[in-house]
């Protein structure tokens, strides 16, 4: 398999625009996959080529193995997405993705390619540890949290086929999120200017633990902050849009 095979793999481009002068990476949440970043694609506008990544373990990359170390995965995701950089890119990333957004980042400047943006959605900063083990739980145990965050369309929890089929890829990206922690051998902190993005009512994350971002960066940090829980983006989708579109509008006239 040639590299852009590999890479292919790795990437739903779902509105090509060849000539945009930025591109956007998405990194989707724990049990998500790159259809989620349809509407971004859809709507961000002309100036941003959007690139959704597609973690391996799912839909049409399902019969690949699952990776439950996001060490490797960001490992992975770095060698995929590099012939994708040829531009001034962004990434964005929500949830576990906030977390693969900030390593892949991490992994690019230590390459000499730095991020014109980092978008961080629905997560605290590396440096806010919790003790959590979700992904040690039983079925009930996981169906229940995925209930309290609300991202899941309640109609699946009644179909145990989907379920039987969706239960094993969430128990493996909450592992994979549950055990994070950063090292220092992923790369430097950054230096691109973070966007941190957070609902005020978010299990996941409190504003103060989302806030710490400004820690691992030297770059300029803003903070959003929106009424909501995990999935507030959802709610809020056309304001985020907005601040999207502002952040890298500064990026293509720059």
């Amino acid at each position: 398999m040639t590299s852009t095979e590999i890479s292919d793999l790795w990437v739903r481009r779902y509105h090509p625009r060849p000539d945009a002068a930025v591109r956007l990476v998405c990194f989707p949440h724990a049990g998500g996959s790159a259809p989620f970043y349809f509407p971004v694609s859809a709507e961000i506008g002309p100036d941003v080529d959007v690139l959704a990544v597609q973690y391996p373990g799912r839909q049409d990359r399902r019969q690949e193995p699952l990776v439950a170390d996001l060490h490797v995965l960001a490992d992975q995701l770095a060698d995929a997405l590099d012939p994708w950089l040829d531009r001034p890119f962004a990434f964005f990333g929500h949830s576990m993705g906030a977390t693969l957004a900030y390593e892949v980042a991490r992994r690019f400047e230590a390459r000499g390619k730095v991020p014109a943006q980092v978008f961080v959605s629905g997560r605290r900063a590396p440096s806010q540890l919790r003790d959590e083990r979700v992904h040690q739980g039983g079925e009930a145990t996981i169906i229940a949290d995925m209930k309290k965050l609300s991202g899941t369309d309640t109609r699946i929890f009644g179909e145990p086929e989907l379920m039987g089929l969706l239960l094993p890829v969430i128990r493996n990206d909450y592992k994979a999120a549950e055990t994070y922690a950063m090292r220092e051998s992923g790369g430097p902190a950054l230096t691109s200017p973070v966007t941190v993005l957070i609902g005020d009512d978010d299990p996941k994350s409190t504003v103060a633990e989302a806030e710490a971002w400004r820690d691992h960066t030297s770059g300029e940090t803003v903070v959003h902050i929106y009424p909501g829980g995990h999935f507030y983006l959802v709610q809020h989708k056309d304001a985020l849009l907005d601040v999207m579109r502002k952040a890298l509008a500064e990026v293509t006239v720059g």
